[in-house]
């Protein structure tokens, strides 16, 4: 196997193989961290080279989900962007539950990770449900990766995102986690309103919903614009006429040709 680096037929090979595969728009700066993803599952193929790989993914179907797993990024935490979060909670909420008394809010976190996101929002809902007689919920997260989602499915953490969780809402700890072997588990009652399917942006969602809040975080960046459009076309099909989308904070959304009005940073609201 190479020592070090891809060669530049190989690099970008792989390069339009994660596109294939993924519609992620990589570039040649992303050579390292996709070496360091690589490396393992070659070394654990017993393959000669990175080329060889890409030519196992391309003939054996059965590689492709443990490709996806490899070259797409999960890194998230527990109410990550307070000011998100806070939006959330003191305002969205309330004023969705005024406008929909005994309708169940529908949520899609999409892109959904490891499923700190989802759990935070599964959070905020169990606390408003608390003081809201009536109100219920369904978060439905979707990820392309199916070891994503595993893990998400499972809701055992570790590392920064217990860090982040017990520092930031400590109360909530108690509430909503178990103590596991090597960090927290969340407790069953916080997966009750909570389904996870795989589902790729760039594809229409099926069964087609009806959300009420989509969260799309730090996900468009790792596409191009033409694919950012698709992406934002294909969630708008997806949401009622009076949703809720909230991006990253590194992602605008008001230079592209789409059907969201600016409300805020990272929020928009349906035109």
């Amino acid at each position: 196997m190479e020592a070090t680096g891809f060669s530049p037929a190989t690099l970008s090979a792989l390069i339009a193989l994660v596109r294939k595969h993924t519609g992620i728009a990589m570039t040649e700066r992303k050579s390292v961290l996709l070496e360091r993803r690589l490396r393992p599952r070659v070394q654990a193929l017993n393959l000669a080279s990175y080329q060889a790989y890409l030519d196992k993914v391309e003939q054996d179907r059965a590689e492709i989900p443990h490709f996806i797993d490899l070259v797409t990024t999960n890194d998230t935490l527990f109410f990550r962007t307070p000011q998100v979060w806070d939006y959330v909670e003191k305002e969205f909420l309330p004023q969705w539950w005024a406008a929909h008394p005994g309708q169940r809010l529908k949520v899609w976190s999409a892109a959904s990770s490891s499923g700190e996101e989802l759990y935070s929002m599964a959070m905020l809902c169990e606390e408003f449900a608390a003081a809201n007689a009536g109100f219920s919920y369904q978060i439905h997260a979707t990820d392309i990766s199916q070891q994503i989602l595993a893990l998400a499915r499972d809701g055992q953490y570790t590392g920064r995102s217990v860090e982040r969780i017990q520092s930031t809402h400590p109360d909530w700890v108690k509430k909503y986690f178990r103590p596991s072997a090597n960090g927290l588990r969340v407790v069953d009652a916080l997966k009750k309103n909570v389904e996870l399917a795989q589902h790729n942006l760039l594809t229409p969602l099926k069964p087609a919903k009806q959300f009420d809040l989509v969260f799309l975080r730090n996900v468009l960046i790792y596409f191009d614009q033409e694919q950012q459009q698709t992406i934002l076309q294909q969630a708008r099909l997806s949401m009622a006429s009076h949703a809720i989308m909230i991006v990253g904070e590194s992602e605008s959304i008001t230079g592209l040709n789409t059907a969201y009005q600016f409300d805020r940073p990272m929020i928009y609201r349906m035109e």
